[in-house]
């Protein structure tokens, strides 16, 4: 059965993004990019909320025109040939889009994640998708990066979860001397 990875950037006040929806506060320094590049490896799908989608194909698709990052170097080939799955209920896709999910979430995604032979899929980023995610016990592990800096407001990394959800630390390190990632699964009930 393949896993829900969610990998996400946080401000150490909480926030996905700042107040006006800004995403220019992350740094991938070498090990962070390191880490993110690892958790690509048994990866076959890649899962986004419309917002998030909206942010990236505006970039990857020719990210290396707009940047010479050696994250960005690494990370588009990857992006550009993963299937890529938009969860949206207006949305119709585009020509980056694999499928657009607009039906019943736990059903489609409990398909997903049954799929023989299926690698995982990486939720990256988002928050209302997350939070859906989490208060359906789909995800099954979260990979937080937590920024050093404080947004002072913008969308929290849960989206008003309606329950509890206790997690068990699976693993946290310093990288690049200034960025915490955590790794947890949902502990059990």
């Amino acid at each position: 059965m393949s896993k829900i990875i969610y990998w996400v950037h946080t401000s150490v006040d909480g926030f996905i993004d700042g107040p006006n929806g800004e995403f220019d506060w992350p740094v991938m320094g070498p090990q962070l990019s390191a880490y993110s590049e690892g958790l690509d490896k048994g990866v076959d799908t890649l899962l986004f909320g419309r917002p998030v989608w909206e942010m990236m194909v505006g970039f990857w698709p020719n990210a290396e025109s707009i940047s010479d990052d050696p994250h960005v170097a690494a990370f588009a080939p990857f992006w550009r040939a993963t299937p890529k799955i938009v969860f949206s209920r207006t949305y119709q896709g585009d020509e980056w889009t694999s499928r657009v999910i607009t039906g019943n979430l736990a059903e489609e995604v409990a398909a997903l994640k049954a799929r023989p032979g299926g690698g995982d899929l990486l939720l990256t980023g988002g928050a209302a998708l997350a939070a859906a995610l989490t208060e359906l016990g789909l995800i099954d592990e979260y990979h937080i990066a937590v920024h050093p800096v404080v947004l002072g407001g913008g969308r929290p990394l849960f989206a008003h979860p309606e329950h509890r959800h206790n997690l068990r630390l699976v693993d946290s390190r310093a990288l690049d001397g200034q960025v915490v990632v955590s790794h947890y699964r949902l502990a059990p009930a």
